[in-house]
């Protein structure tokens, strides 16, 4: 297997690889063009996101500044959207769906790195190069979230459909669909229900 193919299916794999060095390298000069874009320049926005987002068919609305690791291992539905600061280390798989709203300063984090120093720290090559060993855990976002400001998901996440995350929360486990959770660990707090219809003169599609 190449260090890519290790990286996307969850195993153990060197990040100094000549692959994904170039993969991130590109990644990162798409996201700092687009970040010298402004909202009245939407046809150079939409072209660079066709490239920052290989994979993605119905480009997402992105506030710039946006930061990603590869881009192309994200996957956005349609109708969604990120506000300002949004980091994306999509080192494993990440798939958005379709009407996702992602606050300001929002991170969704695949990587993982070993708990044990030894295990974790640079090491040294015989030809004086140094390297890392690190793994991922993919992140998997469903249709119709809300992800509050300041809101970090960690690698090996489920958020269900509906949920609403509250801002500043830390989701490290999954959370089941139509739930309203917040706080560092995220918790559910209760089921979002028909109870929470906003009053009259809004039109629930």
């Amino acid at each position: 297997m190449t260090e890519r193919e290790k990286m996307l299916s969850g195993e153990i794999y060197d990040p100094t690889d000549k692959e994904l060095e170039q993969l991130r390298l590109n990644a990162r000069k798409l996201a700092r063009k687009y970040n010298l874009t402004d909202e009245d320049q939407p046809e150079e926005q939409a072209q660079i996101l066709q490239e920052l987002l290989p994979t993605t068919e119905e480009l997402p609305y992105l506030q710039a500044p946006v930061y990603f690791d590869y881009g192309c291992n994200t996957f956005f539905g349609k109708f969604s959207s990120a506000n300002f600061n949004f980091t994306c280390l999509d080192v494993c798989e990440i798939h958005i769906g379709d009407n996702v709203m992602i606050g300001p300063n929002v991170t969704l984090a695949t990587p993982m790195h070993p708990l044990l120093p030894e295990e974790r720290n640079i090491r040294k090559r015989e030809d004086g190069s140094f390297y890392n060993l690190e793994y991922a855990k993919p992140i998997t976002i469903k249709d119709n979230c809300w992800l509050a400001s300041n809101v970090v998901v960690c690698g090996g996440v489920t958020i269900g459909e509906g949920c609403v995350i509250g801002a500043g929360s830390v989701v490290t486990r999954d959370i089941p669909p139509y739930s309203l959770a917040a706080g560092n660990p995220c918790r559910v707090i209760r089921k979002i229900t028909e109870k929470d219809h906003m009053p009259d003169g809004i039109e629930k599609n």
